[in-house]
């Protein structure tokens, strides 16, 4: 399942071998591995943490182009986890001695099973158990989260997933940060101008698979009166069945989007320079859809 446990835990700081000359604390060791996909190929920017025997996150990173894992970490008795997109999660424990190397070898990551997709047909965005929220940059410091209380959408899935399409309306006056006069400045004319523009809507005609659970969902997005192109980073979590045995299949997507591109230019400095209001704004949505009817 995950290849060859090399126990080199003897050899102090990896001597003779690629850590010669590597320097390493005096009550510490080196753990090290290799990850690879089912082919033999290395995994890049798959996420490793190690823990150690309470639990305790101790340190963590990326694998770098080769594949390759290399943490300094006091002696002792760890957990090494493995995670990559479209690959089952890797879970093995680890001993590192002082001025020693642990090294675990090969870990071959298996193929994760996909979650199932939605039938083709048509489906309601379902609000009660859906956000659509966004998060803004205050004074050069803050973030300021807010969210739309009132929306709907509807996704036809297609026979083949890549020829599904969507529609989501949004009733801009709903926007909520939980500030009253925030709120009313964000629907003045300033931003959403919601005299104008009472609804921002999103078409998408194009869906593509990124590998795994991942998908790009890319379409256009009307704001404050203006139209532009933008993609949902969106994670597909499966489908579930709600309290009522209904048949729910739900995502998350995230995108940014920058204000000047929708004309939403208002802008104040304060005495320093910082601007009030950052240039982009952040968007969130975790939907959940039910067959239509």
């Amino acid at each position: 399942m995950f290849g060859r446990w090399l126990g080199n835990r003897g050899q102090a700081g990896g001597r003779g071998g690629a850590l010669a000359g590597f320097q390493v604390p005096r009550t510490a060791g080196v753990l090290s591995c290799r990850v690879l996909d089912p082919v033999n190929e290395p995994v890049q920017q798959a996420e490793f943490t190690v823990t150690d025997s309470a639990g305790r996150r101790i340190t963590g990173g990326e694998t770098d182009p080769f594949g390759s894992v290399l943490a300094t970490v006091p002696a002792g008795d760890y957990r090494l986890a493995v995670t990559a997109e479209g690959f089952s999660p890797f879970h093995g424990a680890v001993t590192v001695s002082e001025g020693a190397h642990a090294n675990l070898g090969d870990v071959t990551l298996q193929v994760a099973q996909l979650p199932p997709l939605p039938d083709p047909g048509d489906w309601d965005i379902e609000p009660n158990h859906s956000q659509i929220g966004f998060t803004a940059r205050h004074i050069g410091l803050a973030r300021i989260h807010g969210r739309f209380n009132n929306f709907a959408g509807a996704v036809r899935i297609a026979d083949r997933m890549e020829d599904s399409a969507m529609h989501v309306i949004i009733d801009a006056a709903s926007i909520d940060t939980n500030v009253q006069m925030r709120d009313d400045h964000l629907r003045s004319g300033d931003f959403l101008d919601v005299g104008r523009y009472p609804t921002l809507e999103f078409y998408s005609e194009r869906f593509v698979h990124r590998g795994g659970s991942r998908w790009g969902v890319t379409g256009a997005l009307t704001l404050h009166g203006v139209s532009r192109t933008v993609t949902l980073d969106t994670q597909y979590l499966g489908i579930g069945n709600g309290l009522e045995g209904e048949t729910r299949a739900a995502c998350r997507a995230t995108t940014e989007l920058h204000r000047e591109d929708f004309t939403l230019t208002w802008q104040t400095m304060l005495a320093r320079g910082i601007a009030v209001v950052g240039p982009s704004i952040v968007i969130d949505l975790d939907i959940q859809i039910v067959p239509k009817g």
